[in-house]
């Protein structure tokens, strides 16, 4: 079955578009030293991070899926990997302009119905929407990925952030059940604070952890922000240095709040 996407239109290609700025924006302010700094993405300087965001958009350019078997040009990657190699940063952020804005005026191109194309995606089939959907949340950590060892403020709310979270969120029985080990009979409450505002249940039953709508009295509460947590989920940051600067508590189950806190990673 093909997954709908949940987001109209015009909030994705402002996503998308606003996704575009920030990391045009970075690209202007890094300096040779901060193009080749560590981001907190493993073993890739923020040059890397750009360079990973920038193939996608390369081999998306006027690509629409025909169906769910119909492969964006991914042979595009490797020419596309041996250009970037041999520009130096400023002719490189270049290249990066360049693919967004053929990625801009894909975009402005694209219909309500386009987002409801069945779709290749790399971790299996969606809808086209759903698709952009995850090039949000992609393009909103990595953009961290660079900012936050930089100590840049970043524009942490919006559509985006929503966006971007509601990957998370639509993977939070995996997290619990697998990742955290939520027993059956238990049940936690993931309380964000902001920008993004959120209160995420899951009850684990029959070997099974669920999002719930509502829990009266979960076992554990766990306390934190959108970008700690997402970040958390990324696997981005250290879950340690988190709860020691009290980003991340939790009431409750003791036992059961501090594996929580340890163990939100399910994708890198």
């Amino acid at each position: 079955m093909t997954a709908t996407t949940a987001t109209d239109l015009v909030t994705l290609r402002g996503s998308l578009e606003q996704s575009y700025d920030a990391i045009e924006s970075i690209c202007a302010r890094l300096d040779e030293a901060s193009w080749h700094a560590q981001s907190l993405c493993p073993e890739w300087d923020m040059r890397a991070v750009v360079r990973h965001l920038g193939m996608m958009e390369r081999v998306m350019t006027g690509w629409l899926p025909a169906s769910a078997e119909d492969l964006p040009p991914l042979d595009r990657i490797a020419p596309y990997e041996t250009e970037a190699a041999a520009l130096d940063d400023a002719s490189f952020a270049t290249l990066i302009s360049g693919i967004f804005a053929d990625r801009r005026a894909d975009l402005a191109r694209l219909t309500e119905a386009d987002l409801e194309r069945p779709s290749w995606t790399p971790i299996g089939q969606r809808s086209y929407g759903g698709f952009l959907e995850m090039r949000i949340f992609d393009f909103w950590v990595h953009e961290r990925d660079i900012t936050t060892p930089l100590g840049w403020a970043t524009d942490d709310g919006g559509p985006r952030a929503e966006i971007a979270l509601g990957q998370v969120e639509s993977s939070i029985g995996y997290i619990a059940g697998k990742k955290i080990g939520l027993p059956d009979g238990s049940s936690i409450r993931f309380r964000l604070t902001g920008p993004v505002v959120r209160s995420i249940a899951v009850a684990a039953s029959g070997g099974r952890a669920r999002a719930v709508e509502q829990l009266d009295q979960p076992d554990v509460e766990l306390t934190t922000d959108t970008v700690t947590f997402i970040q958390l989920a990324g696997g981005r940051i250290d879950p340690q240095e988190q709860i020691d600067r009290g980003a991340v508590y939790w009431t409750g189950d003791g036992e059961l709040g501090d594996r929580a806190a340890r163990n939100l990673r399910f994708t890198i």
